[in-house]
């Protein structure tokens, strides 16, 4: 009879006391619990530990892809559960997650999860927003990328195969906190593609944020999720116009710092 695979849940986390418990509530059946933490000035440290969890500190942020590959590394499982403190484990996902452990290993396979996002209030079921699969659950032989931002697992050839239940991703409760994050993404993203040597025009930053919206509430339906997919095709417009605003104008930095 095959032995269970032990599960490592694996996070990265600064001041999340206010929805560390309801995440850790939720994974408080795997074999360990890691949690990375940057610099935290409430008491996520405290609400980790009282957890379970075994608690790791980083005074530097590297980004988040770099981030994940330090968290992953205090990891001893041989399965990897990579989840944000705003993610809650469903008991179906629970269960779909189990049969895996339970299961020969496979490591060939990596496993996406289905998210349900919360905007304002609402689940969304459109907008581009579900099922928004994500790939969390993996052999611990497969880590992420170095992106600072959008990072996603280096998992190869390997075959992605999906889960059943889903991971309840509270997006946006609080709107104001939300666009602050979103404009710290923005910034991020341009920053990286910059030193990646890409530049855009102006025409680029108003035609991918025409098509940020149209794609959101017309081709991903998004005008099925009601008022919220409104202000969602809105929201993701405005950053598509943040990201390629500041990617234009560090791109203008540069040329007038040549001549």
């Amino acid at each position: 009879m095959t032995a269970r695979q032990r599960l490592s849940v694996v996070m990265i986390a600064k001041n999340e006391a206010e929805l560390l418990p309801d995440c850790l509530a939720s994974v408080s059946w795997a074999d360990e619990i890691i949690l990375l933490d940057s610099g935290s000035q409430d008491n996520t440290l405290e609400i980790a530990r009282q957890f379970g969890a075994k608690v790791y500190q980083s005074s530097v942020w590297p980004g988040y892809g770099k981030q994940r590959q330090q968290a992953q590394a205090h990891a001893s499982g041989d399965m990897i559960l990579m989840i944000d403190a705003d993610e809650r484990v469903t008991p179906e996902l629970r269960a779909a997650i189990e049969q895996v452990l339970n299961a020969a290993p496979q490591p060939d396979k990596v496993y996406s999860l289905g998210r349900l996002n919360l905007f304002l209030g609402r689940f969304m079921r459109h907008s581009g927003w579900y099922p928004d699969r994500v790939v969390r659950l993996y052999p611990r032989r497969y880590s992420y990328s170095d992106h600072q931002v959008h990072e996603s697992l280096e998992s190869g050839q390997a075959q992605v195969v999906p889960l059943a239940g889903h991971l309840q991703h509270l997006t946006c409760r609080d709107f104001a906190a939300f666009q602050r994050k979103q404009l710290a993404y923005a910034e991020a993203w341009a920053q990286q593609r910059h030193q990646q040597g890409k530049r855009c025009s102006v025409f680029s930053v108003f035609s991918h944020t025409l098509g940020a919206f149209c794609k959101t509430l017309l081709l991903r339906a998004g005008f099925l999720d009601g008022r919220q997919g409104w202000l969602l095709a809105v929201v993701n417009a405005q950053y598509t116009f943040n990201k390629y605003a500041a990617l234009w104008a560090l791109g203008q930095s540069a040329s007038g710092e040549k001549k």
